[in-house]
């Protein structure tokens, strides 16, 4: 198995990224190979080809994975297929990939079990009144506005919290300052969720946004790899929810490899906050990287034959 890494941009494209030096090393010392990726030709000049130019050809079709920046779901569609001619399968597909990148696409999946969630598409985008009005059904609730991938919770009361959705004017503001930060980073729309109180951790030392006990499981195969905390600061009073805790759920995500964001509220009661492409997930503090692709050889090596049927 290979492991593909984003490059040093500048000084030493033969290297991997500073930010994933770690995760190579350990990757290496569990036995993958390791590749590595042009991304500022891939998502800056549109250049699949020359984003893979030092990936060797493999001899036979090999299973690869990337881990790296976030890619627009078009970007991870020429990865992929850059990759594949080169011998390369990435272990998730580009409807994959799509699937757990953007909310809206595995939201049904989840529903049962995440804050009630509205979505309005780019290419559906009404008014900025239209908007507000898209948010008549929460009545006075609390909301989090996000776009399909990120939020900006670093920017809480500007551009992420809506304390009121029936406060049309405070709405409007809060929606307005996160577009225009997102700029051309918006990602497939708005997401407007209903703000759901969680077991609280603490205030984040830079941001001061409020953080909450929340967790990051990573599935492979629909089967639990790894459980970690998802925040380094403050202290944890809970344990990590039970492994079997959703397995039904993981069992429906069409991934082969995926995290879920889980997070307790106040009364007790598990949440799925979402899902994610797990080769673009950050790797929690918590989580060793040399068990980590232990992990995920002993894992693959495993399922490989015969490998997991997605669900349609």
């Amino acid at each position: 198995m290979t492991i593909f890494f984003c490059a040093e941009p500048f000084s030493s494209p033969a290297v991997p990224d500073p930010t994933y030096q770690r995760e190579a090393d350990a990757a290496r010392s569990a036995g993958m190979a390791i590749g590595l990726i042009d991304f500022e030709s891939l998502v800056d000049e549109k250049n699949a080809v020359a984003a893979v130019r030092r990936v060797r050809a493999a001899a036979t079709p090999e299973i690869a994975i990337y881990r790296g920046w976030m890619l627009r779901p078009e970007d991870y569609d020429r990865l992929y297929n850059a990759l594949r001619d080169r011998g390369y399968l990435l272990i998730n597909t580009p409807d994959a990939y799509l699937h757990c990148h953007y909310l809206p696409e595995s939201y049904a999946i989840i529903a049962a079990h995440t804050p009630s969630t509205i979505w309005i598409g780019l290419e559906d985008m009404p008014s900025a009144d239209g908007v507000i009005d898209r948010l008549v059904p929460f009545g006075g609730k609390s909301l989090i506005i996000k776009d399909y991938v990120k939020s900006r919770k670093h920017e809480w009361s500007e551009a992420c919290y809506i304390p009121d959705a029936s406060d049309r004017g405070a709405a409007a503001r809060v929606v307005e300052t996160f577009i225009e930060r997102q700029g051309a980073e918006l990602a497939g729309g708005l997401v407007f969720r209903e703000f759901v109180e969680l077991r609280p951790l603490a205030a984040h030392s830079r941001s001061g946004m409020p953080l909450t006990q929340e967790f990051r499981r990573f599935y492979l195969d629909g089967n639990v790899l790894l459980t970690a905390e998802y925040w380094e600061e403050g202290e944890y009073d809970i344990e990590p929810p039970p492994e079997h805790l959703f397995q039904e759920i993981a069992g429906n995500v069409r991934s082969r490899f995926f995290t879920m964001d889980i997070a307790c509220d106040i009364n007790g009661t598990w949440l799925i906050v979402e899902l994610g492409d797990a080769q673009v997930a950050g790797l929690p503090e918590a989580i060793d990287p040399s068990d980590f692709y232990r992990d995920i050889l002993s894992a693959c090596s495993a399922t490989e034959k015969p490998r997991r049927t997605i669900p349609e």
